[in-house]
C-alpha cells in the first residue's frame, strides 16, 4: 500500500508546480518546438515518470503499473470508438454516398460559412450527444474536408464548434458526474450551467464564422448566426431546466439543423463564400429517396448508439446482469487498491480502484462497429471483404494518433494514482476568495491532461466542492464551473488533436492544429473564469 503525498516539497504552490511540469512540456512541445504529437507525447510521458518518481515518491512498478493501465485504458475504450467512427465515415465515402451528401449539403447552402455552422456546430453537437468520445470531431472534420474545407482549419474548426456540447457529452454523463463527485443538487448544478455555458454558446457560432471569414463573414450572415446561436442555446437551456442535461445535446442541435434548413430556402447570404481551392458544390438536385440513403451511415449510427445509451440496455452489462460475462473486469497488478488517495481529494482516506473494464458488446465501439456493418449490407457498392481491407487501411492511417492517444492516457493515469494531479488542483485552490476565478482552470487542467469532462469532474467535483463550503459560496457553482472549464480544454486536449489529425490526414502535423486553437481556448477559458468570479458573489 502507498498514499498519495500532496505536498513532497513542503510547500503546496512548489509541489503544484513540480507537478505541474510534463504538462507545460508538452504545451510547449507543440506550440513552440513543433514537434510531432507522437514524439511530445513519448518525451512527455518519460517526464511524467521522472517527476512521480523523484518528486511525489510513487513506487516504480506502480508507476509501470499506472502507464499500462493508461495504455489499455487509451486502446479500449477510447481508441476502439475513434477507429470505428472514422471506418463508418470512410465506408460512407467508400459507398459513393458523398456526392449525394455533398449535393443535399448544397441545397441548404452553397456557402461554406452556412455549413460549418451545420456541420461543426449543429451537427457536430447532435454526434456529441449521442455517442461523444471524439466522434463528432472525427467524422465532422473529415466531412468538411470532403466539403473543401482546407484540413487544419477543418479540424480547428470542429474542436472550437465542441465548446458548444462537450459540457453535457453523451446522454449528460459529464453534468451527472460532476453533480454526483461534488454532492451537489443536479437541478442546482443544471441551472448555473445554464448561467456560464448558455451565454457562451450564443456565440460560437460567431467565432467559427469569425475564424472562416472574418468580420466581413459576420456581417453577411448575422441573420443564420442570431437564429442558431439563439435558438441552439435557447433549447439547450430549456432542456436542462425542464429536464435536465441527458438530453441537451439531443434537442438542439435537431432543433437548428431543422430551422437552418427552412430558413435557408427563403433568405441567403450577399454573397456565396467559398474556400480559396474548393471544388464548386454541384447544381444536381438529388431525390428524397437517395438523400435519405446516402445519410443513412449517420442516421444508422445515432439510432444505433442511442439504443447502446439506455439505461435499460446498459443494466444488460451491469454486475448481476444477464450479460455481465460479455464485460472483462481485469485488475491492475501492484495498483487496483494498492494506493491511497487522502482528503481533501477524498472525504477520507480511500483505496483507489483500477480495473480495466473491456465491455465486449456494451461498448459505444461496438455500436458504431454495428453500424459500420449495417452500413456495409445496405449499400449495393460495398461488400463485407471490401469492408474489411477498408478496416485494415483505417488502422493503417490511424495507428500514430492511436498511439498518441494511449501515451497520454499514460500520462494522465501516472499524475492522477501519483497524486500529480490533485497537487496541482490544490495549489490553486489555495487562493482564499479569489478560488472562484481559477475554479474554471482546474477543470481546464483536468480535461487537458485527462482528454475528458467526466475525468476531470471525477478528479476535482469534490475539491471543488469542499473549496466552496470553505470560502462560503455556492457548491454548485464550482462544481459547474469545473465542468464548464473543462469543456474549453477539450479543444486543445492531446486526445483531440490526435482524433482531429488522424481524420483529415495531418498526422505528424498536430501542433499547427494546436497553435490554431489555443488561443481560443484560453479565451474562452478566461471568459468562463471572470464570468465565475462575478456569479460568486450573487449565488
Amino acid at each position: 500500500m502507498w498514499q498519495q503525498i500532496y505536498a513532497p516539497l513542503g510547500n503546496i504552490y512548489l509541489s503544484a508546480l513540480g507537478a505541474a511540469v510534463p504538462i507545460l512540456f508538452f504545451l510547449i512541445a507543440l506550440t513552440v518546438l513543433k514537434l510531432q504529437g507522437l514524439v511530445a507525447a513519448v518525451v512527455t510521458l518519460v517526464i511524467s515518470a521522472a517527476v512521480s518518481l523523484f518528486l511525489f515518491g510513487m513506487p516504480a512498478e506502480k508507476i509501470l503499473s499506472a502507464a499500462v493501465f493508461g495504455i489499455a485504458s487509451g486502446l479500449w475504450p477510447i481508441g476502439y470508438i475513434v477507429l470505428m467512427a472514422v471506418w463508418l465515415y470512410k465506408l460512407a465515402v467508400k459507398s459513393g454516398k458523398f456526392e449525394v451528401i455533398r449535393g443535399s449539403i448544397a441545397t441548404i447552402s452553397e456557402d461554406q460559412r452556412v455549413q460549418v455552422v451545420l456541420i461543426a456546430f449543429c451537427f457536430g453537437g447532435f454526434l456529441e450527444g449521442a455517442a461523444g468520445f471524439g466522434v463528432p470531431i472525427a467524422i465532422c472534420a473529415a466531412l468538411l474536408v470532403e466539403l473543401g474545407f482546407r484540413p487544419v482549419k477543418a479540424a480547428m474548426l470542429c474542436l472550437l464548434a465542441n465548446a458548444a456540447s462537450g459540457a453535457y457529452g453523451a446522454i449528460g454523463i459529464p453534468v451527472l458526474v460532476g453533480a454526483q463527485q461534488g454532492g451537489v443538487d443536479l437541478a442546482d448544478m443544471s441551472l448555473v450551467m445554464i448561467a456560464i455555458v448558455q451565454l457562451s454558446t450564443l456565440f460560437v457560432p460567431t467565432l467559427l464564422v469569425l475564424v472562416l471569414d472574418g468580420f466581413r463573414g459576420v456581417r453577411e450572415t448575422w441573420p443564420v448566426l442570431v437564429l442558431i446561436g439563439g435558438l441552439f442555446s435557447g433549447v439547450q437551456s430549456v432542456t436542462l431546466y425542464l429536464l435536465g442535461p441527458e438530453l441537451t445535446d439531443i434537442g438542439a442541435p435537431l432543433v437548428s439543423m431543422g430551422a437552418l434548413a427552412l430558413f435557408m430556402q427563403v433568405w441567403r447570404p450577399r454573397h456565396i463564400y467559398r474556400e480559396a481551392g474548393a471544388p464548386p458544390m454541384s447544381d444536381r438536385r438529388w431525390p428524397l429517396k437517395q438523400v435519405i440513403a446516402a445519410w443513412s451511415p449517420f442516421y444508422i449510427l445515432t439510432g444505433v448508439i442511442l439504443v447502446w445509451s439506455l439505461p435499460a440496455f446498459k443494466g444488460l452489462f451491469a454486475v448481476g446482469g444477464p450479460l455481465a460475462d460479455t464485460v472483462l473486469r481485469l485488475a491492475i497488478p501492484h495498483l487496483h487498491l494498492a494506493v491511497q488517495e487522502t482528503p481533501p481529494i477524498a472525504a477520507a482516506v480511500r483505496d483507489l480502484p483500477a480495473i480495466w473494464s473491456v465491455a465486449l458488446v456494451g461498448a459505444p465501439g461496438t455500436a458504431i462497429l454495428i453500424s459500420a456493418i449495417l452500413t456495409t449490407l445496405l449499400s449495393s457498392r460495398l461488400s463485407l471483404p471490401a469492408a474489411g481491407r477498408q478496416l485494415v487501411q483505417t488502422v493503417a492511417e490511424l495507428w500514430r494518433p492511436l498511439a498518441m492517444i494511449c501515451l497520454i492516457m499514460a500520462v494522465a493515469y501516472i499524475a492522477n494514482f501519483s497524486g500529480a494531479s490533485s497537487s496541482i488542483g490544490l495549489g490553486l485552490a489555495e487562493t482564499g476568495r479569489l478560488f472562484p476565478l481559477i475554479s474554471p482552470v482546474i477543470g481546464w487542467l483536468g480535461v487537458f491532461i485527462t482528454g475528458s469532462v467526466v475525468n476531470s469532474n471525477t478528479l476535482f467535483a469534490h475539491l471543488q466542492s469542499v473549496t466552496a463550503s470553505q470560502i462560503g459560496i455556492s457548491q454548485a457553482l464550482l462544481v459547474a464551473a469545473n465542468t464548464s472549464g473543462g469543456v474549453m480544454a477539450k479543444l486543445i486536449s492531446p486526445q483531440s488533436i490526435a482524433i482531429a489529425a488522424g481524420a483529415v490526414g495531418q498526422v505528424g502535423n498536430e501542433s499547427a492544429i494546436m497553435r490554431t486553437t489555443l488561443t481560443y481556448s484560453l479565451a474562452l477559458l478566461a471568459y468562463v473564469c471572470v464570468w465565475t468570479f462575478a456569479l460568486s458573489f450573487l449565488l
